[in-house]
């Protein structure tokens, strides 16, 4: 059975955030993720870690102003200095919670853009260089334009061909089903073409991005084609619950408490 990690940004939002671990790990999760942790102290991350004996799979690099609309700067020129600085704002959350994933935001830009491009390739092999001796792997995700418009990175095939022509060992794929699904369908066939790239995997329904359980994908179907397939990653939670997180937990009882 695939490992879940609750993504605390989404899931358990009736509590305070530093209080979703402890919820997370009373339903069942053994390991959890979120967009952002940089407005706690590290530290204090690391301890409800501790606490409450859960891994952290995931988390982003400072995406820039967020309340503005910055989506990262990979693949903005003008934003190289801001990368920099956000790889070195990254390590010491990284070291103080254990994370082995960071994702890459790559931001608004045009894809068709040759400087962009050429910026996108560059930022990401500077991240993945600088995380490497750290036992860090760099993820890059594809997003669908619909939630995030004019996001740079919206291709699975653009996002293979970067892996594959930088051929750095810890630059992986960040596979999410919801975006995939409504930039390409056809979700199974990808997953198995591009599993010896992928470093994590993402869920959520589609079209409503809640709960696993309903709409146009059949995730029972999907979660054993990842054990056929020998994925042995962890697989994010990020949807938003129709209601309460509990309420919304019938999906998951059958791997609630599998050991991370």
């Amino acid at each position: 059975m695939p490992r879940f990690a609750a993504n605390l940004t989404m899931m358990f939002t009736e509590l305070p955030f530093l209080d979703r671990f402890e919820a997370a790990a009373k339903a069942g999760f053994s390991a959890v993720e979120f967009l952002f942790p940089y407005e706690h102290p590290a530290e204090a991350i690391a301890e409800r870690l501790r606490r409450h004996g859960l891994t952290q799979a995931l988390f982003n690099l400072p995406p820039g102003d967020w309340a503005a609309g910055e989506r990262g700067f990979a693949a903005r020129p003008d934003k190289f200095a801001a990368l920099q600085a956000s790889l070195v704002a990254a390590l010491s959350y990284a070291q103080a919670t254990g994370v082995t994933r960071l994702h890459l935001m790559a931001g608004l830009a045009d894809r068709n853009d040759a400087l962009a491009v050429v910026a996108y390739r560059k930022a990401v092999a500077v991240a993945a260089h600088f995380f490497a001796p750290h036992g860090i792997d760099v993820l890059i995700e594809p997003i669908n334009g619909r939630d995030v418009p004019g996001y740079f990175l919206n291709d699975f095939a653009f996002a293979r061909d970067v892996i594959l022509d930088l051929k750095i060992p810890n630059l992986k794929l960040q596979f999410d089903i919801y975006h995939c699904q409504i930039l390409h369908g056809d979700v199974t066939t990808r997953l198995r073409e591009l599993l010896p790239l992928i470093g994590h995997i993402q869920i959520a329904s589609v079209p409503s991005r809640s709960e696993p359980d309903d709409g146009e994908l059949n995730y029972p179907f999907l979660f054993a084609e990842l054990d056929r397939l020998g994925y042995d990653g962890y697989v994010g939670c990020e949807y938003r619950p129709r209601g309460a997180t509990l309420d919304g937990l019938g999906w998951f009882a059958p791997y609630a408490g599998r050991a991370s």
